[in-house]
């Protein structure tokens, strides 16, 4: 399930408690991710799911359920 991985990525990059990623949590607000948070978190994402996420999109991830649509949308089959 994508969100699973989304969840592990996002734990590891932003260094959040596992409870706090849910789908409805904002990325920056509720899991307190920076600029730099982001940019981990961009390449981290794009290597575990082989795709490219260009700049325009991201910031369109606003809430976990963002980052978890956009990449059922975009990732390689």
């Amino acid at each position: 399930m994508t969100f699973d991985k989304v969840k592990e990525i996002i734990v590891d990059t932003i260094c959040c408690n596992e409870e706090e990623v849910v789908l409805t949590a904002d990325i920056k607000e509720d899991l307190g991710a920076d600029s730099l948070d982001a940019v981990e978190l961009n390449m981290a994402l794009e290597e575990a799911f082989k795709i490219s996420i260009p700049e325009e999109d991201l910031v369109n991830f606003i809430t976990v359920q963002d980052i978890v649509d956009y990449i059922d949308k975009n990732k390689a089959a």
